[in-house]
């Protein structure tokens, strides 16, 4: 099973040939900057498209603390995203009451265990849109 560090690695030698399509959902790459390194942190997320200018991830940590990906988000939201092989710079967002629920569902979808990782945790599973220019991505 490929996920953490040696899947960012194969992602990104093979442009997501390997680890884009992982075990019946798809994934992309979240780069961040630490809160408190400053140094890029890469992280494989599955991921659902949001229009055409964004693409929505979860921060479940399987129901536990929140990931470290998304803390650092709280204080450098401008992110890069890799979606096979294209990079693209974005801003991460929660999303708001009005978008979350509708986007909680099609995620839930996708990878039906963030139901139960949201019934385990002790706080509030976020979803975060990253928004930007995406538009030529295939995915």
């Amino acid at each position: 099973m490929l996920f953490g560090q040696e899947h960012v690695k194969r992602y990104r030698e093979t442009g997501g040939e390997e680890g884009h399509d992982w075990e019946g959902t798809t994934v992309l790459i979240l780069t961040t900057t630490g809160r408190k390194s400053g140094e890029l942190r890469s992280t494989p997320l599955i991921y659902r498209r949001v229009g055409e200018q964004a693409f929505a991830v979860v921060a479940s940590n399987g129901g536990g603390d929140p990931p470290n990906w998304y803390l650092n988000i709280l204080d450098h939201p401008e992110v890069m995203v890799q979606v096979k092989d294209q990079e693209f710079e974005a801003h991460a967002r929660a999303a708001d009451a009005a978008e979350k629920p509708g986007l909680w569902k099609e995620l839930v979808a996708t990878w039906p265990q963030y139901d139960e990782y949201q019934a385990k945790a002790d706080r509030e599973i976020p979803v975060i849109i990253l928004d930007g220019n995406f538009a030529d991505s295939s995915d």
